[in-house]
């Protein structure tokens, strides 16, 4: 009986160096990795500001002469939500 447990401690004892020495192994080599995808990526760089379509700013742009005009007393205001609906086409 003494045997038996003197192999099982022994095969725990080479077990548990064996996780040890593939887990340092790993990290290590993960290490690498990342320094070597970080040397070889370009920098990045902040993208720019999104910017709304030619076609949202001319409606921006349509929508404030409304807001002038009715302003002003030139439309009325169920004229100038009639023209609104037009201009974002709804």
């Amino acid at each position: 009986m003494p045997g038996l447990i003197r192999g099982v401690a022994r095969t725990a004892v080479v077990a548990g160096t064996a996780t040890a020495v593939s887990n340092r192994v790993s990290r290590r080599q993960q290490g690498r990795w990342a320094q070597q995808d970080y040397q070889e990526a370009p920098p990045r760089s902040e993208p720019p500001p999104a910017q709304p379509p030619a076609d949202m700013t001319s409606k921006i742009d349509q929508l404030k002469q409304l807001g002038e005009l009715k302003k002003q007393g030139v439309l009325t205001e169920a004229e100038f939500e009639d023209q609104k609906s037009r201009i974002l086409g709804s």
